[in-house]
């Protein structure tokens, strides 16, 4: 078995950060150097499909169904598998032998999100990670904060603060399955919370019409309208859209049956499948636009990073509901792709640190708590 590297007093070194998101469109990765004085110094990076397979399993265990518990073990052990080639991917690419690597971080995939009732889940295979890989892996990132009466989620703000902070009201968004916003100002407190659905509904609806995963640069939304009053429906019908922060969220609540008994109640005409697809993309971007101006109506610019970076459609959505600057973070300097698995990678330093990375703030917990489980090679 490749042996565990020591790690220098304050942890710095090599992490590998695994990121798979509530879209269950794939799996990103990173190979980065973490010091204290620094900035992140990305090695190689990843970026694996997730298999349709797998990817049609992962949505399905988001609900209750037969024999549930067998199929996440063997779902979790695929997942671990996908991490694993991601693994040996950014090793190769960057020349690097495991036993150079402090840890890895791997979130998991969530197919339960309920912080209400006290408890997340993620699905996860960390033993088997470690097995493959020789490298020692944290994991289960969010049961602590939850634990500790938090949301568990988002879990990134603190990251975000410490590579994207300005001299200025700032805000990083993320666009994922789930939108979550992190809101950045001088002399303030971090803040962030989630504002409801990203991409989760956009595709789900291109799924459902156009068999596709997903629609790309929006340009089925393009050929639609927005129908306005079914958006002023949606977000009206939705007391969580009008919840304080602290909040989270994921596919419990924003489901396709939460979308299909709107649409059965909508009291206007039937709309098209495409005027749809452009209502939602309105959606993410308006409700976004709504939880920025009542939270944080001094922000100047917004940068966004996840999957929905790359639609072109949705990213002008949001510069027309925001008013406001959009570009992905590829512009400060960090490819939007990849930010949230540097989260994770920081993520792991920090438990390796014995550093708390829980925030309060953000979550609602009772106090900073130290996040993630240890799995040793």
């Amino acid at each position: 078995m490749t042996s565990t590297p020591t790690a220098s007093p304050a942890g710095q070194g090599l992490y590998i950060g695994l990121m798979s998101g509530t879209s269950v469109d794939g799996v990103d990765g990173v190979l980065v150097r973490l010091s204290q004085t620094q900035a992140p110094q990305v090695l190689a990076s990843a970026s694996l499909p997730m298999p349709e397979n797998l990817r049609r399993e992962l949505l399905a265990l988001n609900v209750s169904g037969n024999d549930e518990l067998a199929r996440a073990a063997l779902a979790a052990n695929a997942l671990a598998r996908l991490y694993g080639q991601a693994v040996s991917a950014l090793l190769k690419d960057a020349g690097i032998d495991a036993d150079e690597v402090i840890a890895i971080g791997a979130h998991g995939q969530t197919v339960r999100h309920r912080p209400d009732s006290g408890y997340t889940l993620q699905l996860n295979a960390p033993a088997l990670l470690a097995e493959l890989t020789g490298i020692d892996v944290v994991a289960d990132f969010r049961s602590r904060d939850v634990a500790a009466g938090g949301q568990g989620a988002p879990l990134v703000p603190p990251f975000h603060a410490a590579i994207f902070g300005p001299d200025h009201g700032r805000a990083v968004l993320n666009l994922g399955g789930i939108a979550n916003v992190t809101l950045l100002a001088p002399g303030l407190p971090v803040r962030g919370f989630d504002t409801g659905p990203a991409n989760v509904f956009l595709d789900a609806w291109c799924q459902r019409h156009l068999g596709q995963p997903y629609d790309a640069d929006g340009r089925w939304a393009a050929t639609g309208k927005v129908v306005a009053p079914l958006l002023e429906q949606l977000i009206a019908s939705e007391p969580w859209f009008a919840l304080p922060a602290p909040k989270s969220t994921g596919r419990d609540l924003f489901s396709l049956q939460w979308l299909d008994d709107r649409l059965a109640a909508f009291d206007g005409p039937k709309p098209a499948p495409q005027d749809v697809q452009a209502t939602l993309q309105r959606l993410t971007a308006r409700t976004v636009a709504n939880a920025i101006d009542a939270t944080a109506p001094g922000t100047r610019d917004v940068f966004v990073c996840g999957g929905g970076a790359r639609n072109p459609g949705l990213m002008r959505e949001l510069a027309y509901c925001l008013q406001r600057p959009v570009q992905p973070t590829d512009v400060l300097g960090v490819p939007a792709q990849q930010v949230e698995a540097l989260a994770f990678a920081w993520l792991a330093q920090a438990f390796v640190q014995r550093t708390p990375a829980g925030h309060p703030a953000v979550t609602g917990a009772r106090g900073a708590r130290i996040l993630g489980a240890l799995y040793p090679a």
